[in-house]
C-alpha cells in the first residue's frame, strides 16, 4: 500500500497543476495584442457574445451571472487583437458609462447581460446590475435604464449576500 500513496499524490498534484494552467490559458488578459481571431478562439473558447462594430468585432467573455468579470477582446478589420479589457473595474465606470447618451445596446456591448434586472419605487425604469470585485470586496454596478431604453445614471454598492450567510 505505501507504494501507491506516492503515485496518487503525484496524480493529484498533476491534476491541480493542469487546472491552474488551464485557468491561465483561458484568461483573456493573457491574449497578446496582434493575435489572430482563431488564436483567441483556440485559447479562450467561444465568446459569450460577439458584437460587430465599425472597423472590427468584439468578442465578449462574461463570467456572469455569478462571476465578477466581463472581458472584451476587440479585433480590428483584419481580425487581429487590438485591445483586451476587463470592463467590471470600478476605476473605469466614470470614464466608460455615458448617462444620457448610452442606450441598452451600448450597455450590452460593454458589459453583456446583467446579473439581475429589477425595479425600485424611486425610479421609473429598470435597474440592471452586475457583480464585480473591488480590492477583493464583492460589489455591484447598478445601471438605471429609463422606459425608453436610455441610461439615466449609475451607482455602485456592496454585495451583502455573503455577509448575510456568514451571520
Amino acid at each position: 500500500m505505501p507504494r501507491l500513496a506516492l503515485p496518487r499524490q503525484a496524480a493529484a498534484a498533476f491534476a491541480v497543476l493542469c487546472g491552474l494552467l488551464a485557468g491561465c490559458a483561458s484568461d483573456p488578459s493573457r491574449v497578446p495584442i496582434g493575435a489572430g481571431r482563431s488564436e483567441v478562439l483556440q485559447q479562450l473558447g467561444q465568446p459569450t457574445a460577439i458584437y460587430p462594430f465599425a472597423g472590427g468585432e468584439r468578442l465578449q467573455y462574461s463570467q456572469g451571472p455569478m462571476g465578477f468579470q466581463v472581458s472584451n477582446v476587440d479585433l480590428d478589420a483584419s481580425g487581429r487583437v487590438r485591445s483586451v479589457r476587463q470592463e467590471l473595474d470600478e476605476g473605469l465606470f466614470g470614464s466608460t458609462i455615458r448617462p444620457g447618451e448610452w442606450r441598452v445596446p451600448d450597455v450590452l456591448f460593454t458589459y453583456g447581460p446583467p446579473y439581475e434586472t429589477s425595479r425600485v419605487t424611486s425610479f421609473n425604469g429598470s435597474v440592471w446590475s452586475w457583480r464585480y470585485l473591488h480590492i477583493n470586496n464583492r460589489r455591484f454596478l447598478y445601471i438605471y435604464v429609463d422606459p425608453t431604453g436610455r441610461v439615466e445614471h449609475y451607482n455602485v454598492g456592496d454585495d451583502l449576500m455573503y455577509d448575510r450567510r456568514r451571520w
